[in-house]
């Protein structure tokens, strides 16, 4: 494999940084529990002050440019971490600069809302918290149910878990088609008017139930997946979003973590617990294949003294100022590493370039095994 700079690379170069902030913020007899603080977190680090708008009018919500996805600190991503490791990960999260953490009920189950409950309760007036309710997996089978009762039940058990009497925001995990779309809206009216919730929005929705919902209960964001290696929702999502003033979260803006440049053909993934192993495009097969977009990706960060990671993530953010990508990580090398990817910019020229060579790349795999049910709750947008 050729000396591309990927996080491996990258964080070797950056090693006598992070050894440096490291020492600094012991010296000084640092926690994880100090305020965020403006310009430069102890020892140096850089704080990310770039914010960005999700949603419009009374709908909207003002945000870290980026935030951190949470969910593969407890479930999906091989065992869970370190329940204190990955607290104070969240805390250092919060002093340098992000103040949006992303979740959900069935992530654990459970465990990750206590985690992000727990890490975020000394600093809950200053960061926002999103959640998602409707997603279940009796007996291993996906289950939606976004019923009001359903709903009820779940809101209430989250704030408890999250340790905070409202959610910023409140997603509809996936789409429930037996119940209409404008009744559980309806219920997330009531759950504002209520002080349970503040914004709501919708993961995975189609572009005719955004409508729907929205005519209904203003939406603050659709929550989709969204990579330079999956594009799909440019088609449809970015233009009814758009045309309503409606916030984009990408969840898996490193395509499951793939684009960080750190996996090939001879990655493997554990069946039992580790929900990529199931994904079509983290086959060993089609991460082979898919390497021409690494090559890519490194092609540019050679230019700009930038991580693979680093600029899938600056792309991300370059396509509409009203996305906020959302990328998950247990390590604090990697938090340091992708909150600098803000500071990328790509002039009209540099990204109409990007995009036309992408446009002649396709991946290989799809995203979700056809005729699974994950594939099914997305509408077979994979």
């Amino acid at each position: 494999m050729k000396n591309t700079i990927n996080r491996r690379n990258f964080l070797r170069n950056a090693a006598l940084a992070g050894a440096a902030i490291s020492a600094a913020s012991a010296a000084k007899g640092k926690n994880m529990e100090n305020s965020p603080k403006k310009g430069r977190a102890p020892g140096g680090a850089p704080i990310m002050e770039k914010r960005r708008t999700l949603g419009s009018g009374k709908a909207a919500m003002e945000v870290s440019a980026m935030g951190l996805g949470c969910m593969g600190m407890s479930a999906n991503h091989g065992l869970p971490r370190d329940k204190r490791a990955m607290a104070n990960l969240i805390a250092e999260a919060v002093d340098l600069g992000v103040d949006f953490f992303d979740t959900a009920e069935i992530y654990g189950p459970h465990t990750n809302e206590e985690l992000v409950g727990e890490a975020l309760a000394p600093y809950r007036d200053r960061v926002r918290i999103g959640s998602k309710f409707g997603l279940y997996y009796p007996g291993g089978k996906q289950v939606e149910d976004a019923r009001p009762q359903t709903v009820r039940k779940a809101v209430e058990a989250s704030l408890k878990r999250l340790k905070t009497d409202h959610i910023d925001i409140y997603y509809q995990h996936r789409i429930d088609n037996k119940v209409p779309i404008e009744e559980v809206a309806g219920t997330m009216r009531d759950l504002a008017a209520e002080g349970k919730i503040v914004h709501w929005g919708m993961s995975e929705p189609n572009a005719e139930t955004i409508r729907r919902a929205h005519r209904e209960f203003p939406v603050t964001a659709v929550e989709n997946q969204y990579a330079l290696t999956f594009r799909r929702h440019e088609e449809e999502t970015f233009k009814v979003v758009e045309e309503l003033g409606i916030g984009f979260v990408a969840y898996s803006p490193l395509d499951r973590g793939y684009l960080a440049g750190e996996m090939d053909a001879n990655t493997r993934f554990d069946p039992e617990t580790d929900m990529r192993a199931s994904f079509p495009r983290l086959s060993p097969e089609a991460m082979g294949e898919n390497r021409i977009f690494i090559d890519f990706l490194d092609e540019i960060g050679r230019k700009r003294r930038a991580s693979c990671a680093q600029v899938a993530l600056a792309w991300v953010l370059a396509q509409k100022p009203w996305i906020v990508p959302i990328p998950e990580t247990t390590r604090r090398a990697h938090l340091l590493e992708n909150l600098r990817a803000p500071d990328i910019e790509f002039s009209p020229e540099e990204m109409s370039e990007i995009n036309a060579r992408l446009s002649q790349m396709v991946p290989v795999g799809e995203r979700y095994a056809p005729g699974s049910d994950a594939a099914r709750s997305v509408y077979n947008l994979i």
